[in-house]
């Protein structure tokens, strides 16, 4: 009688922790269901060519687009920053000066993602190359250039010229936060061969 029950209650507990295990790993992937719902990677192949071309990690774009307007790319700031990644006319306009071959674009096809992907990755470039550190491209990215090069010129915010221990914008700072927050996010669900 006591071997019979032993193995009852042997087969009762493997059950129970396979059970439990299912759970677990049942939990994990619908927490990992859910977060991809909350990130998404839209516009794959525009990203990752436009990406690739900039030199960028496409989960930095996702990161920015998702930050800027959360993927609509109908989305306009009261600044005037239209599109994905919410560049303004003027940065379009900048940004397209430097061009051999300027296709003959108007303001209005930064509301195209295609468009709008392609020239936020090259300002976004263009910012790393300059600043050198993540976070302070970040910042140039929403805040300006010339608040940066002024921010990073005053020791009391940058000891060493090129890191911002303090960023005086509070939109600024909450803007370098949230892309640094999705980009760990979108690096650890994401592997950037297979975003799409």
């Amino acid at each position: 009688m006591k071997q019979v029950f032993s193995r009852k209650s042997a087969a009762a507990l493997l059950l129970l922790g396979l059970l439990l295990v299912g759970a677990v790993f049942g939990i994990r992937w619908a927490h990992t269901l859910f977060l991809k719902r909350m990130y998404p990677c839209r516009y794959g192949p525009i990203v990752r060519r436009e990406a690739s071309e900039s030199g960028l990690d496409p989960e930095l774009v996702y990161a920015v687009i998702r930050a800027e307007s959360n993927f609509d790319p109908d989305a306009k700031s009261r600044a005037g920053a239209i599109g994905l990644m919410q560049l303004t006319p003027a940065t379009f306009e900048w940004l397209r000066r430097g061009e051999k071959s300027a296709a003959a674009y108007t303001d209005f096809d930064l509301y195209r993602p295609d468009v709008n992907v392609r020239y936020g990755c090259r300002f976004l470039s263009l910012l790393l190359k300059k600043y050198r550190v993540r976070r302070t491209a970040l910042c140039a990215y929403n805040a300006g250039m010339g608040n940066v090069n002024a921010w990073l010129k005053d020791p009391s915010l940058s000891s060493d010229g090129q890191n911002l221990e303090t960023i005086p914008y509070a939109e600024t700072r909450g803007y370098a936060d949230a892309v640094e927050k999705n980009y760990r996010l979108y690096r650890k669900l994401y592997d950037s061969a297979a975003t799409g």
